[in-house]
């Protein structure tokens, strides 16, 4: 989330990496961009570090915005695909699609595009149901989950609804939280880590 400019570009492999393992592409926004981090804290280094410590080999490369929708990643994605070439794709989009207001029924169809386009390369794709805060009001929360499960269903894409699990629903989430209570804080990182991790070890994992 998160409207400022600013890019996380980075290909994420330890010495002992070789360049034939799987390649990660993390399509997403501020949350997956570092924004207001220091450099190399953000869930997808800690995920880095989490493969190198289980001796999965992966690469995993960011390539995520602060700022992005989902019409956004739509642009991109093409580019992206073609230069990586990745084994998985994850989508992590649509956050800002809420906070900007815009309609459900085009980030639902902006996701599908996504889905199809990264599906049509042979790639595996893992969507992250993004979350917004309550007083947008129970439909539109409603027809947000509605619109991550239903392109995963179409698609059979692996959906990952517990992204922000034990940050934002934490009794005190301000502590997980940077000053402006929209993106999680250095120590919130490896809790999103964990969130995502076993079911991207799960899909390197899983037969072709």
């Amino acid at each position: 989330m998160g409207l400022s400019a600013g890019m996380s570009f980075a290909q994420l492999r330890t010495p002992t990496t070789p360049t034939t393992a799987p390649k990660v592409l993390i399509l997403g926004d501020s949350l997956s961009a570092e924004y207001g981090l220091t450099r190399g804290t953000g869930w997808v280094d800690q995920m880095a570090q989490q493969a190198q410590r289980e001796s999965v080999a992966v690469q995993l490369i960011n390539a995520s915005i602060s700022g992005d929708t989902t019409s956004g990643g739509v642009t991109r994605l093409p580019s992206l695909l073609k230069l990586h070439q990745p084994h998985v794709v994850i989508i992590e989009l649509g956050g800002n699609d809420a906070l900007r207001g815009l309609d459900m029924n085009l980030t639902q169809a902006n996701l599908l595009t996504m889905i199809n386009a990264s599906q049509a390369t042979g790639a595996k794709v893992m969507v992250i149901a993004m979350q917004v805060p309550p007083n947008y009001g129970a439909n539109y929360l409603k027809q947000m989950s509605a619109a991550y499960e239903k392109v995963s269903k179409t698609t059979g894409a692996t959906l990952n609804q517990q992204f922000l699990k034990g940050v934002a629903d934490d009794p005190d989430p301000l502590k997980w939280f940077q000053a402006d209570r929209i993106h999680p804080n250095e120590k919130a990182q490896p809790l999103m880590m964990k969130n995502v991790w076993p079911q991207l070890r799960k899909m390197l994992q899983a037969k072709p």
